[in-house]
């Protein structure tokens, strides 16, 4: 088989095809013994049926061909985007322009590829992450939260503040009078905004044996009144901060080696917070050098079908419906699929950017990184090397692989030479970022400092 391929209009490309008789000929082989286990012919067994007697069964030798072709172009088509290198990102069209019924056949295929861009300037970026450095007020910040955990709470005859804690019993009815919650004793944090936005507004001001109604709907439901009754009402009196209070709160003995332990673990908290967050700063930078008018609406749809694909997988896992997940997540149908269109659009733009930068820098990937990754990819799914790399081969992704890692090393270029900032745009110190901060209680908290940001 031989293939050439020519670039013509709207980002597509031509590929030409000669498909050689010997070829043909091992489709038709193939095809003859498919179809003589799937036919059933009197008097022969399966697999056993002559092809003189399936091309009369069939119509003729024509008919016999003409099925060789259909099953086998996809392959033979396969076959050239390997052998021309060229990167489709969408169904070919098709057409046989010689050879229909006999000697070698002739095919052109027009696919749409993948589109290089530009990303001038890529070279002069800034990325923006926050500031390393913590100051009083966080390492403040961080012993409030301790002192918190050990509060006490003290009632008061006062009216009612924010923040306060007050002791409720709750009846809540819908609009035709039916009771849809109820709760004796309840603890609530005055301003938490966990119950009604309404309930917050009026407790301020009130006092312990006060009767209140409030109505208001909470978020993604129907209109409630409640019906409230203040019991008490207490404030969180928080110890001093002490030598004493460290020693009993932490392993310090004293609140200058408490805050000199803190000062150090959110250091190496917020610089590996900083490393994660570079590298999407990095790409988000890249990104913006993109015009969205340059990204073709095929990439994005085929992304979004993949995220869809992949959704699905992970709530099978999890034994839940898609409704279900849209009732938990108070999404619509609509609202998801805007999501992940929007979270498709702006990988494909970094796939694209990436690319660019690839080109431009003229990252090449070795036969040792490709065997290195190959190597990775056999111990993850327990097969040889020599194995993974036959399946990429015939499938026709070793490619894929190859631009995968190409795209690594130009994150990493991008990410060894953007300039660095803090949110002010003062300049961060990129050999702080360095720093080996690798220990598991960092990462772990930098991680959670991350998900609860998220949430």
């Amino acid at each position: 088989m031989r293939a050439t391929s020519e670039t013509v209009e709207n980002n597509k490309v031509k590929l030409s095809i000669i498909v050689d008789d010997a070829d043909i000929e091992t489709a038709l082989t193939s095809v003859v013994k498919t179809l003589g286990h799937q036919v059933r012919i009197p008097g022969f067994r399966p697999g056993k049926v002559p092809r003189k007697v399936l091309e009369a069964r069939m119509g003729g030798a024509g008919a016999l061909r003409a099925e060789a072709l259909r099953e086998s172009l996809p392959d033979f088509y396969a076959e050239a985007v390997i052998t021309t290198e060229i990167d489709p990102i969408s169904q070919p069209e098709i057409e046989i322009t010689d050879g229909e019924e006999s000697g070698p056949v002739t095919f052109e295929a027009i696919v749409e590829v993948r589109p290089e861009i530009s990303v001038a300037g890529y070279n002069g970026l800034t990325a923006t992450i926050p500031a390393l450095e913590v100051s009083d007020v966080d390492i403040d910040a961080q012993i409030d939260r301790m002192r918190d955990n050990d509060g006490e709470l003290v009632a008061v005859e006062r009216a009612i503040l924010s923040g306060d804690y007050v002791t409720l019993d709750l009846t809540g009815t819908d609009e035709e009078g039916e009771t849809v919650a109820q709760a004796d004793d309840y603890l609530y944090q005055v301003g938490s905004g966990t119950i009604l936005p309404e309930l917050d507004d009026a407790l301020p001001g009130a006092r312990p044996g006060q009767d209140l109604t409030v109505t208001g709907t909470p978020e993604g439901g129907t209109p409630v009144t409640f019906a409230v009754t203040i019991k008490d009402a207490k404030e969180k009196v928080l110890p001093d901060v002490t030598d004493e209070w460290a020693a009993e709160a932490s392993e310090f003995a004293t609140v200058a080696e408490l805050r000199a332990d803190l000062a150090d673990r959110m250091g190496r908290v917020r610089v590996v917070q900083g490393q994660m967050a570079l590298r999407e700063a990095s790409l988000s930078a890249l990104i913006e050098l993109i015009d969205d008018n340059e990204i073709p609406e095929v990439m994005v749809d085929a992304e979004v079908q993949e995220r869809i694909h992949d959704l699905g997988h992970r709530l099978e896992a999890q034994k839940l419906s898609i409704e279900q997940f849209l009732q938990a997540t108070g999404q619509t149908g609509d609202d998801l699929i805007g999501a992940l269109r929007a979270e498709a659009f702006r990988a494909v733009k970094v796939d694209l950017g990436l690319r660019a930068v690839v080109l431009a820098e003229q990252i090449e990937v070795t036969d040792e990184q490709l065997a290195e990754e190959i190597g990775r990819m056999a111990e993850q799914y327990s097969q040889t090397p020599a194995a993974i790399r036959q399946q990429l081969d015939q499938a026709g992704r070793t490619i894929e692989v190859k631009h995968a890692l190409a795209k690594s090393t130009a994150a990493n270029w991008l990410v060894e030479n953007i300039t660095i900032v803090d949110e002010q745009g003062k300049a961060i110190d990129r050999s702080l970022l360095t720093a080996n901060v690798a220990d598991e209680e960092a990462i772990e908290a930098a991680e959670a400092a991350e998900e609860e940001e998220a949430d």
